[in-house]
């Protein structure tokens, strides 16, 4: 996968506020400094214009065995860690991390997720009310279809985060349609359809992680399908990467409403980005695999996939992120800069036990 943003782009996405609740800052500036960490993304801990200075680079990672039990005994010597494909040395490592948590909600509401917005409000509901301590961890709220919009900025208190899940509706019939312009997320267009999978993760990671210095994860919930979003698979992993946020993916995918096609917007008059779904339908051979989507994107930023069933609700998908997040490893280790420096390194994290699974960021972005 190519993990080259195209800057021959007229324009990014940029995320606009509600009117009377959320003023959030104006086009996000494409370039700036590293931090990614491993379940979390890496974060860089040095100062802006070092160079040739040694980097300290950090990661917190989940452990599972081959049931899928959380491992919580491991030390230090358990673990192997290489960095664009050369052994590193671990310097510290800490047991079942607890520091603050930084947390954003991107929920789908499209017509296609009808059928799933109760249960998934009902449920994001009860994981707030958990895994939020007081004057610690904080949370936000977005709503993506043919826009993505803010419904709550980051804060602690639970009243306005369950204030902004109250807010979350699919759209109306009557705003499904669009013009014939497409974006360039993956080259798709459908008239009515779009679904701005990767412009919400792009603008969460990019407007509101990055000024967080705290564990970061999003929980996005949706059925994968992105439609003319701005960004593409890979700048939205970018993104991710680049400011330290792990991404939780939720495959949820409720029954197709039986009038055909689906339709995005928002209902109200709420500000948007301006863009609309044009152009045909995907033909059911060329439809993305939505599971393969969010398996990516959750893979390669180091957070976990899950999809909804009837053996497996979203209560007990929350119930095991929150599990996560609460048995973590944090490592650091200091790897010398080089001529080759800025750019993407890769990150391979491993047990010598074979038979566990280490769930971590395959890499982080250095320079700017």
């Amino acid at each position: 996968m190519s993990r080259e943003v195209n800057d021959a782009r007229s324009s990014r996405a940029s995320l606009p506020r509600r009117p009377g609740r959320i003023k959030i800052g104006s086009v996000f500036v494409l370039f700036f400094f590293l931090v990614a960490s491993a379940t979390q993304g890496v974060q860089n801990q040095n100062q802006a214009g070092a160079t040739n200075q040694p980097e300290v680079i950090r990661l917190l990672a989940t452990v599972r065995d081959k049931h899928g039990k959380i491992v919580s005994n491991l030390t230090k010597d358990d673990f192997v860690l290489n960095q664009d494909d050369h052994q590193q040395t671990i310097q510290s490592f800490v047991k079942d991390t607890d520091t603050p948590l930084s947390l954003g909600l991107l929920v789908e509401t499209s017509r296609a997720e009808a059928g799933e917005l109760d249960r998934e409000r009902s449920a994001s509901h009860g994981f707030l009310d958990q895994i939020l301590r007081e004057n610690k961890d904080k949370a936000f709220i977005i709503h993506f279809d043919r826009e993505v919009e803010l419904l709550q900025d980051l804060t602690s208190s639970r009243d306005k985060l369950f204030n902004a899940l109250g807010l979350l509706q699919t759209v109306r019939s009557d705003q499904q349609s669009g013009d014939d312009s497409g974006g360039p997320g993956d080259g798709r267009s459908g008239r009515g359809r779009s679904n701005l999978l990767y412009d919400a993760i792009y603008l969460a990671s990019n407007e509101l992680m990055k000024p967080q210095h705290d564990r970061k994860v999003l929980i996005v919930m949706s059925d994968g399908v992105d439609r003319n979003s701005k960004e593409t698979v890979g700048s939205a992993i970018e993104s991710a990467q680049r400011t330290g946020t792990l991404v939780y993916a939720v495959l949820s995918k409720a029954e197709q409403p039986s009038s055909g096609g689906r339709g995005f917007g928002f209902p109200g008059s709420g500000g948007g980005m301006g863009r609309h779904g044009g152009g045909r339908r995907y033909p059911e051979e060329q439809r993305p695999d939505g599971k393969k989507i969010l398996e990516q994107i959750s893979k390669e930023t180091g957070g976990a996939f899950f999809e909804v069933s009837k053996k497996q609700s979203f209560d007990q998908i929350y119930g095991a992120i929150q599990e996560e997040l609460r048995h973590q490893y944090s490592l650091s280790y200091t790897s010398d800069k080089s001529d080759s420096w800025a750019g993407f390194h890769k990150i391979l994290l491993a047990t010598k036990q074979k038979d566990l699974n280490v769930q971590a960021t395959q890499g982080f972005y250095a320079g700017n």
